[in-house]
């Protein structure tokens, strides 16, 4: 073991390489290294705070779709509600869809999407 091995232990460097902790790294978050980029995305979001809309609606305008968790938010009713009721609004302005999928997820889809809400029977 060279000094610069025994180095790099010490100050917790190694030159080994543990691929699930480089493939779950913040860093990688954003890449797939197995398909090229798409055109738009499918991004689960959780619904923590008010402040989140901004995020949902930025994501919309980008013309990805978005599947809610609204979990955490469920726990503040008066508060979910005031924040669906906007998600509406926006989503009536930019011809988008929002249809609740169970009692946690919520499915918001952009412009020249639609939703069926109809359940039919399957064959």
């Amino acid at each position: 073991m060279s000094i610069f091995d025994k180095l790099g232990k010490t100050l917790g460097v190694s030159k080994e390489l543990d691929i699930e902790d480089y493939m779950n790294s913040a860093e990688m978050e954003n890449v797939d290294i197995m398909n090229e980029p798409a055109d738009f995305y499918v991004k689960p979001v959780a619904l923590k705070e008010e402040a989140d809309v901004n995020l949902i609606e930025e994501e919309l305008s980008k013309k990805n779709i978005i599947l809610l968790n609204i979990s955490e938010m469920a726990k503040r009713p008066n508060t979910l509600t005031k924040v669906v009721d906007t998600l509406k609004e926006y989503i009536t302005k930019t011809n988008g869809d929002i249809a609740k999928i169970d009692e946690e997820k919520i499915l918001i889809v952009p412009s020249k999407v639609k939703i069926i809400k109809t359940k039919k029977p399957m064959k």
